[in-house]
C-alpha cells in the first residue's frame, strides 16, 4: 500500500477510473486534491482538447493526476506529445499496447500503468517496462474482459512483481480490504465516483446509478468481439452496436436520456445510495479498509 503512494506521490492508494466522456477536470481535480489519483479520460479528445483538460486540472490542484490513453484513437500520437509537454507524470492505458509510446513516455519520466484483463497481458506489460498494472475484473462498467476480479487479482499478483491495482466491483472499504488481501497495492474505482458531487454527469444518469440494485446491469457483446457493461434499458434490450458508440454515452451523460443512452456502470452500483463529495468518498472508503485490514492482520 505504501509502495504505490510513495511511487506516485499520492496520499491514498485509490485511482479514479478513466470513464470516457465523464472523467474530466471537475472530477479529476477533486479526486487528486482529496489525496487520490484523478485520471483524465483522453478518449475522444483532440490534442488541444486534452491540453485544455490538463491545464484546467492544474489550475485546481497541485497534486498528482494522470491521463488515460485509449491507444486505438486516431489522435493518440498528438495526445502523447501534449501530455509530455504539459508535464503529466502518470499515464494509464487501455484498448491496445503502449509499446509504440513506451520509450517516449519513460524518457519523459512518466509512470505507466496499463489496464489489463488477464495474466498474459499483465506479464507482457511488465516485460515492456510498465511501472504497474491495473487488473480489471468483468464486474466493472464499460468495456470489460471475461474474468472476475476475485479470480483475476490473485493470479496477476502471483504472476508479476510490479504493483497491481485492483479494479472492478469495488465500492466500499470492504472491497478495498479484500483487494489488499488478494495482493493488490491499491484500487481503481469508477462507479463509485459516478456518485461524487463533482462528477459532471446529468442528474438522471446519477439517479439511475443510485436507484440500481444488484441485478440492474447487463453485458452486451458485439458479434466480432468486445463486451460492454451498463444499466439495463431500452438501448441494451435492442442490443444494437450503437450502444458501443460515444454518442450513446453522451445521450446519457449529457442529455440525461436513460432509455436510449448508454449508462455505463459496474455491478457494484446497487451498493451506492448517496451523492457525496469525492473527498468524503475517498476518506470513508480508505478508513473502512484500513480498519478491516488491521482487524484481520493484513499488512
Amino acid at each position: 500500500m505504501k509502495r504505490i503512494t510513495d511511487l506516485l506521490g499520492i496520499q491514498y492508494p485509490i485511482f479514479q477510473g478513466a470513464m470516457a466522456h465523464i472523467a474530466r477536470y471537475p472530477l479529476v481535480s477533486a479526486v487528486s486534491e482529496a489525496g487520490g489519483l484523478g485520471i483524465i479520460a483522453a478518449g475522444g479528445l483532440s490534442g488541444e482538447e486534452l491540453r485544455e483538460q490538463i491545464r484546467e486540472t492544474q489550475k485546481r490542484t497541485e497534486k498528482p493526476f494522470a491521463v488515460n490513453l485509449m491507444l486505438q484513437m486516431e489522435t493518440i500520437s498528438e495526445q502523447v506529445e501534449v501530455l509530455i509537454t504539459e508535464g503529466v507524470k502518470i499515464v494509464t492505458t487501455g484498448a491496445g499496447t503502449p509499446r509504440p509510446y513506451m520509450e517516449s513516455l519513460k524518457q519523459a519520466g512518466i509512470k505507466v500503468f496499463p489496464v489489463v484483463p488477464s495474466v498474459k497481458l499483465a506479464k507482457k506489460m511488465e516485460e515492456l517496462g510498465a511501472d504497474g498494472v491495473i487488473a480489471e475484473g468483468m464486474e466493472a462498467g464499460g468495456h470489460i474482459g471475461e474474468t472476475t476480479t476475485m479470480a483475476l487479482i490473485p493470479q496477476v499478483t502471483q504472476a508479476v512483481t510490479i504493483p497491481v491495482i485492483a479494479a472492478g466491483g469495488i465500492g466500499d472499504g470492504r472491497g478495498m480490504a479484500a483487494a489488499f488481501a488478494l495482493g493488490a497495492r491499491g484500487v481503481q474505482l469508477g462507479t463509485v465516483f459516478l456518485t461524487a458531487t463533482e462528477c459532471p454527469i446529468h442528474v438522471n444518469y446519477q439517479q439511475a446509478i443510485l436507484q440500481a440494485d444488484d441485478t440492474a446491469t447487463t453485458v452486451i457483446r458485439k458479434a466480432k468481439g468486445g463486451a460492454l457493461r451498463g444499466l439495463k434499458n431500452q438501448l441494451t434490450e435492442e442490443h444494437t452496436n450503437d450502444a458501443f458508440s460515444l454518442a450513446a454515452l453522451e445521450r446519457a451523460a449529457d442529455a440525461g436520456d436513460i432509455q436510449q443512452g448508454m449508462i455505463m456502470t459496474g455491478q457494484i452500483a446497487g451498493l451506492l445510495t448517496q451523492v457525496k463529495p469525492a473527498k468524503t468518498l475517498i476518506e470513508e472508503i480508505f478508513t473502512e479498509a484500513e480498519l478491516i485490514s488491521k482487524s484481520i492482520k493484513i499488512d
